[in-house]
Parts: structure tokens; sequence; C-alpha cells
């Protein structure tokens, strides 16, 4: 159906084989779930955003999620925002947030694995845990995400150097007090296919919600088959679940990221332990199978629209 749709949309771009049927959805723990301080709805799920701003200024940080929010008619539950280790939570445009009520969700990217369990990044990990605490609320921390990319071997060295970061980081943040993240494991739909995300996992007693980034880039395929390996190893696990990322690239033309997203609806709706959503509302620079903004695509960025105001998507 999805190549019918490429037909009919004209599209210039890669042209995919014929997607399989959908697969059955896969179970899914039922709860309750071990969440940490950002508790899920009982029913439903969150939505949040990752957007790309014009500028990465605090204003230009703000006016990319408000115009986000405006242009869908509310306000979204989480914000999804990207730092560097040694790059501070805590900013204008995080306290603003905060303040109109939205969950963040802090993408905090790591060092080289075994430089932090050596030591000597102890002052940095500490002063980003009283950070944290210091917002008062409750927070999503995605301590680096996508941690099974090949291109990061080299700096994670191994699973087993992984897991034993983030075992440390987290010492460090109970050592100082941080009652107020919940730790969330995230790494790539990719990653669960080949079979090699699992033995990233640090372990249920460290970790408060599992997650998954999944995109139709290059390989355009119904996310429920994208999902699939991820949702059943999350199904053995009382932890709720978080698409920490996902988005449909700008090159299979507007019909098929219609579709795709409506599949994406039904999907999350399909599995009630995915408790929140955030899209990836950005362009990146690798040509057309990298770009999933929607708002430059009216009938894609429409389908969002749709999934937004639908009620699953406002349990609050």
């Amino acid at each position: 159906m999805l190549l019918a749709l490429l037909a009919l949309a004209g599209c210039g771009g890669p042209q995919p084989a014929p997607p399989p049927p959908p697969p059955t959805v896969s179970a899914t723990h039922s709860g309750p779930y071990a969440a940490g301080p950002v508790v899920p709805p009982a029913k439903g799920a969150l939505l949040g955003a990752w957007v790309k701003p014009d500028s990465y200024s605090q204003p230009g940080r703000l006016a990319a999620i408000e115009g986000l929010q405006r242009d869908l008619g509310r306000r979204l539950d989480i914000v999804n925002t990207y730092r560097r280790f040694d790059e501070d939570f805590g900013t204008e445009s995080d306290r603003e947030f905060i303040k109109q009520g939205l969950t963040i969700m802090l993408s905090w990217a790591s060092g080289d694995t075994r430089s932090i369990t050596s030591g000597r990044h102890d002052d940095l990990i500490r002063a980003q845990a009283r950070r944290v605490r210091a917002a008062r609320v409750p927070v999503l921390l995605r301590f680096r995400w996508e941690m099974d990319r090949p291109n990061l071997r080299a700096t994670m060295w191994s699973a087993e150097d992984y897991i034993a970061a983030w075992r440390y980081v987290r010492r460090i943040f109970d050592e100082e007090r941080v009652r107020n993240a919940s730790w969330v494991w995230c790494p790539t739909a990719k990653g669960f296919e080949r079979g090699e995300a699992p033995a990233f996992y640090p372990g249920d007693d460290v970790v408060d919600w599992t997650c998954v980034d999944v995109y139709a880039g290059s390989d355009l395929r119904p996310i429920g088959e994208l999902m699939a390996p991820f949702l059943r190893w999350a199904a053995a696990r009382d932890k709720p679940i978080i698409v920490g990322e996902f988005g449909v690239a700008r090159a299979w033309g507007s019909a098929a990221r219609v579709e795709w997203l409506r599949d994406a609806a039904r999907t999350f709706k399909a599995n009630p332990q995915i408790k929140a959503v955030s899209y990836f509302e950005s362009d990146d620079d690798k040509g057309p199978t990298g770009h999933f903004r929607l708002a430059n695509d009216p009938p894609a960025f429409a389908a969002f629209v749709e999934l937004s105001n639908d009620s699953w998507f406002n349990p609050r």
C-alpha cells in the first residue's frame, strides 16, 4: 500500500520494495510499572518532540517549541533537549519549559566510557546532578541514548563498559541525592534488529523507562515492524516505554508519510506499554532520507496534528 501511495504522490526519491503485511502487535507488559519520578499515565501516552530551532540561542529554543505547539493547537507533554556531556542543564529555556508545566527529557551525551569510570569526570557529573536536582520537578534523563550505534563503538568500547559507565553515573546522582530523575535507557530499533542492543541494558534496578529510537529513513517499513524486536524484548520488563525519537523521511513523499504516521498512531495505541512518544521534528545533513521535519510538508504535518489531537495522546 505504501508503494502505491508513493506512485500517486509522484515521488522521485528512493523506491522501496513492497513492504510485508504489518506484523502482529507484540504482547506488552500490562503494568503496574516501575517508572521512577516521571509517572506514566494510566491510559494513553504522553506526546513530546524535539524541534530543531532556527538558532541554538535560548530564545530560539523557546520559539521552536512555542511554534510547534501553536501549529498543533495544544501543549506538548514532553520537550526533548540534547546536551553534550560538558553542557549544562538548567538553562533559561529549560526553566521556562518547567514553568509552563512541560516535562523535560534530557538527552545527555556521554564521553568515553572508560574515562568516566576512571573518575576523570566526577566533578562534571556531580555538577550536572546538582543542576538536575535543583529543577525540583520530575525529569526524564536519557543518558547516552543510541549507545548501540556503530559510529559510537570507539567511545563506548563495549557493552560491558557502557553498563559500567551508566551505573557509575547513576551512583554519583544517588550520592548527590537526585530523587527527581527517571532514568531512560534508549537504544535504536536497528540495534534490536541486529541483535546487539540488549547487551547494553544496564539492569532493571537502574533503569526506570525503556526506550527506542525508530525511523523510516532509508528503509520505508511500517513502524510496528521496525519496532517489533524491541517490543518483544520490552514486554518482559515492568517498565513503561517511551519512543524517544521517531520520524519518517521526506524522501518517501507526502502520501506515504501520511500513511506511515497514521499507522504509527495505530501501533502506539495497540501497545499500551508505550506511555510516551516524541517526534524528531528536524532535518539533518544526510539528504532527503535524513530529513524528518513535517512542518514543511502540509499533508504530513496534518497527519501529525491528527495524531496529536487524538484523545489517546491527551491523557492529561
